[in-house]
């Protein structure tokens, strides 16, 4: 099967969000007056992630997740802080960041000559469109489609119906999801029956449960996985 449109998360599959989220979170807290230590950092990560992993569930909404990360991780640690003012110095870092996963560049590039190419990412809207042109990959998409956009977040099927509903003569048969996270944009594809790809640069142990179509272990071998 030779695949025409390839639907490329972003975080940590073309951006490396990991790199992004270390440095902004750094400037976060040495602005409000704390040495940015792995404690602080092993705290948040966890209030984060508890977070994102109900806001995905459908028990929460974006806004509580974005709202009250960092009131939560201070609460934590013994202070009070404004949740929503550190998050807005926060998105504001975070969307000056934009380090590419290695290869990034070059595969978009040499493969927007031969595919139609699309991002299909989670997260906030403002912050993801600034951070893809930033980066000089916007050029090679023809479109952006973003979670707090749509209404839906990965891997909800309706997040990749309106994918699907929004690209002019998609055929899911000629589609290929590529990204990072098995529960999310693997998952997704094989929920709305559309081939995956998983990019498994970290080694990430593979779920029996949740199989993707191929796995890659870098960018460039996408030249091989698109020709199949």
């Amino acid at each position: 099967m030779s695949y025409k449109i390839l639907l490329f998360d972003l975080d940590d599959t073309l951006l490396d969000f990991a790199a992004n989220e270390a440095v902004s979170l750094n400037k976060l807290f040495q602005l409000h007056g704390y040495t940015f230590t792995d404690e602080i950092f092993q705290t948040y990560n966890s209030v984060n992630k508890q977070l994102w992993k109900d806001y995905e569930n459908g028990g929460i909404i974006l806004e509580e997740v974005l709202n009250s990360r960092f009131s939560k991780t201070m609460n934590k640690l013994g202070q009070t802080v404004d949740g929503m003012e550190w998050e807005n110095q926060y998105r504001e870092l975070l969307s000056n960041g934009f380090q590419l996963m290695e290869g990034a560049y070059e595969v978009c590039s040499t493969l927007s000559k031969s595919h139609r190419l699309f991002i299909i990412t989670n997260g906030v809207t403002k912050t993801q469109i600034k951070r893809v042109k930033e980066s000089g990959l916007s050029d090679f998409f023809e479109d952006i489609f973003i979670s707090q956009s749509i209404g839906y977040q990965k891997p909800a099927k309706e997040f990749f119906d309106y994918v699907m509903n929004h690209i002019k003569d998609f055929n899911k048969e000629e589609a290929l999801i590529i990204g990072d996270t098995i529960n999310s944009d693997i998952k997704g594809g094989i929920l709305s029956g559309i081939d995956t790809c998983l990019l498994n640069s970290k080694a990430q142990v593979i779920s029996s449960e949740i199989q993707s179509t191929y796995i890659i272990t870098k960018l460039a071998d996408l030249y091989d996985t698109c020709s199949l």
